[in-house]
């Protein structure tokens, strides 16, 4: 019996002073070729942003080559996972103003990081509003009890939400994200306007699914991800959403039973907002896929 082909997967962040981006750019989508991994690495001025993917056993090696090349020891945060199937159809190495789209350069940070194994306790205590900055529909699959979701989508409606928060608001402020970058930003925007304690789970949510153990978790549902798997519960096991090919938003079995549900044209999420030609060229994409696969 032919032995299950497993995949590891590394998501990461630095932030590091970089210049002659379009230079670095080539040399990093040089290497993941070359070494047939797959991913997206974003570049920008103020560091790195990425996951990439590849056969079991690349990591080091992959490390080994942004750490030569680029003068550090270590990433900010990492998190480490397997798959059974590569969560990526090709390499990526894209250049941008941020490493996540927050408007606020924090090269000089003073975040506080709490630990996955210290998480459950800070975020019981009666004097901490707990808040999950990500985007609603992520939000919708998993987060921790108790959260708090702004529902907004952009981070300039999160300016709004939180200068809003700051004035009524006296308690500690414990946030959280996927793999914690969008909260390093947060973090120093709340601080300069003068939230004093703010924290964040270090890593983020991939850190503490990965960290502690199902049976003591306050996590609640799974984790959304940006790529193939879609999402992922405890232990980085893959989780039962896929994408609705219409909105992009995750679905699950029951969405799939919904009889606003047609496969690659609408889903419960969208039904009422895809317009009939939407729906009649989806169609079309999905008729064209089920002969493809004949």
């Amino acid at each position: 019996m032919q032995k299950e082909k497993k995949f590891d997967i590394i998501s990461f962040y630095k932030f590091i002073i970089l210049d002659d981006l379009e230079k670095h750019q080539l040399a990093i989508k040089k290497f993941l070729i070359d070494k047939d991994l797959k991913g997206t690495l974003i570049l920008s001025p103020e560091g790195f942003n990425g996951t990439v993917s590849g056969v079991a056993g690349f990591v080091k090696e992959f490390n080994q080559f942004l750490f030569k090349n680029f003068s550090f020891d270590s990433y900010d945060s990492s998190n480490l996972s397997s798959s059974s199937n590569i969560p990526f159809d090709r390499p990526g190495v894209k250049i941008k103003k941020e490493v996540v789209p927050i408007e606020k350069n924090i090269l000089k940070r003073k975040g506080n990081h709490v630990r996955p194994e210290d998480w459950n306790e800070f975020i019981k205590n009666e004097d901490v509003a707990l808040i999950d900055i990500r985007k609603p529909f992520e939000h919708h699959i998993g987060s921790f009890q108790g959260a708090i979701n702004p529902n907004v989508n952009s981070f300039r409606e999160f300016k709004g939400y939180f200068d809003s928060l700051i004035k009524k608001n006296n308690k500690k402020l414990a946030i959280f994200c996927t793999g914690g970058i969008r909260c390093e930003k947060a973090s120093e925007y709340l601080k300069e306007k003068g939230f004093e304690e703010v924290y964040q789970l270090k890593g983020g949510i991939l850190n503490y699914i990965n960290s502690v153990e199902e049976k003591n978790s306050l996590w609640n549902g799974e984790c959304f991800v940006f790529d193939k798997r879609v999402s992922v519960k405890h232990k980085s096991i893959q989780g039962s959403y896929t994408i609705c090919y219409a909105c992009r938003i995750p679905i699950n079995d029951e969405d799939k039973k919904s009889t606003n549900y047609k496969q690659g044209v609408n889903c419960p999420h969208c039904y009422n907002k895809v317009t009939p030609d939407q729906k009649k060229r989806f169609a079309m994409r999905e008729s064209n896929k089920n002969k493809e696969r004949k």
